[in-house]
């Protein structure tokens, strides 16, 4: 049976390659798409559906690169309202260990489909925690991935090292390095998918220096090394973390992840701000990946990314929403209008433009998820596509319909499309009942709050 062909016709705006024309739409055909259409032009062969455009911008289905599903729970939660990075943890770390599987689920559900209808594709989620009776969290979110119709690359995360040994999180919630490891391999072993039109991948994750031994570190490197998936942590968040591997290794933070063999094209690190030039030199020379958060970064005060000199050295740098109990939302539109105002504050207006931080949010968190398939609307290109309607008072008076997305603060998609196949209509996800979600998910929240 031959693949249905959809012309997304004459659309409003078109977010392109430089010096393409796609005024006249583009054509999808199966999960992929086949034509980019010039103005006035016509499809090289008949569509099976014709969907008028007109009212809408197109984008490349934005890519989220680094959240914590889980922190949905646990939103504007009146002890932490006000706390830097360490003692936020801290006092967070006791109530995320009494994460049930039911309530993981919820979570990873309304984070999901919070993405989804900014215009969010595919979701990059870092989950760490496995008290008892959760060891099975990374299967339980692959579970959630496929309900939403999403893209995902999931990481196992880990955490071996506890307060008593020096780390950060309480001993109930780490586990032992033969564990992690053994269900790394497990877990890349039954899911992970390669090649392009990828729908679920895995990468590993210890959390951080902080929360992980250097052993560990060691070890999941060359693990990820030998079954040929992606690596990521959080790296150079605070100034604390800083002091803290200066304290624990004599070292500065580079200086640790290159002793213990992270420093390559395979990683992508969530954060990335406080770097000196030497060590932005030498991130860019190995081509590390770094994830701007720009909301979780103002929400805890933790500094402003180097965005520009990362990208000069040779560092892809990507967007993504950080976990929503340090952002509070999961709304990836909302992260680049964000991106956008905090990058300006260090760099100025002409630098750091709309096209700019659509680009992170697309093109470059795809680079740092080893991803050349997304990202882009080209022929041959995954057909993952977000169409915003830029209309209602917020949107009265503006004259460019694609730099309005970002500067008149487009919160939602009106459809989107992930592999050719529309997964939100009318602003609505399709199969999804989400005033029951919510339900559920407010009930989970308060239970978890309630046995502290």
């Amino acid at each position: 049976m031959a693949a249905q062909r959809i012309w997304l016709k004459n659309p409003l705006a078109i977010a392109l390659p430089t010096h393409c024309d796609g005024r006249g739409g583009i054509v999808v055909e199966g999960n992929l798409v086949d034509e980019v259409i010039p103005a006035g032009g016509q499809p090289a062969r008949p569509c099976d559906v014709v969907f008028d455009a007109r009212e809408h911008v197109v984008l490349p289905g934005l890519i989220n690169a680094h959240h914590h599903f889980y922190q949905t729970l646990t939103r504007a939660w009146a002890p932490v309202v006000n706390q830097p990075l360490f003692p936020w943890l801290k006092t967070l770390y006791p109530v995320w260990a009494r994460l049930t599987p039911e309530a993981l689920a919820l979570a990873s559900q309304v984070a999901m489909a919070e993405l989804l209808l900014s215009g969010c594709t595919t979701v990059s989620d870092h989950h760490y925690l496995f008290p008892g009776g959760l060891e099975s969290a990374i299967d339980i979110q692959i579970e959630a991935v496929n309900q939403l119709g999403m893209r995902a690359l999931l990481t196992r995360g880990s955490m071996n090292l506890g307060e008593d040994q020096g780390g950060l999180p309480p001993r109930h919630t780490i586990q032992d390095s033969d564990t992690i490891l053994e269900d790394s391999l497990r877990l890349v072993k039954r899911y992970h998918q390669r090649g392009p039109g990828a729908r679920i991948q895995i990468g590993l994750a210890p959390c951080s220096p902080f929360s992980v031994t250097r052993e560990l570190m060691q070890e999941i490197a060359r693990q990820a090394e030998v079954l040929d998936v992606r690596l990521h942590t959080h790296l150079g968040e605070t100034n604390d973390e800083t002091q803290y591997c200066l304290a624990h290794f004599g070292q500065r933070c580079v200086d640790y992840l290159e002793d213990v063999g992270w420093l390559s094209s395979r990683v992508w690190l969530a954060h990335g701000i406080h770097f000196n030039q030497q060590e932005i030199a030498r991130l860019g020379a190995a081509q590390v990946g770094i994830c701007h958060c720009p909301v979780s970064n103002m929400r805890l005060a933790s500094g402003i990314c180097p965005t520009v000199e990362l990208e000069q050295a040779g560092c892809p740098v990507g967007l993504g929403v950080d976990g929503s109990a340090s952002n509070d939302a999961s709304n990836l539109m909302s992260e680049a209008r964000q991106a956008l105002y905090l990058q300006r504050l260090r760099y100025g207006a002409g630098v750091i433009t709309p096209e700019r931080v659509i680009g992170w949010a697309t093109t470059g968190s795809a680079r740092l998820l080893g991803r050349t398939d997304i990202g882009e609307i080209a022929p041959g290109k995954q057909a993952d596509l977000a169409l915003f309607r830029p209309q209602g008072l917020a949107f009265s008076g503006s004259h460019s319909p694609l730099d309005a997305l970002i500067l008149c603060g487009a919160q939602q998609a009106d459809r989107v499309m992930v592999a050719g196949e529309w997964r939100v209509t009318n602003g609505e996800i399709i199969g999804l009942d989400i005033p029951e979600l919510i339900s559920k998910h407010q009930a989970a929240a308060r239970q978890i709050i309630r046995q502290i």
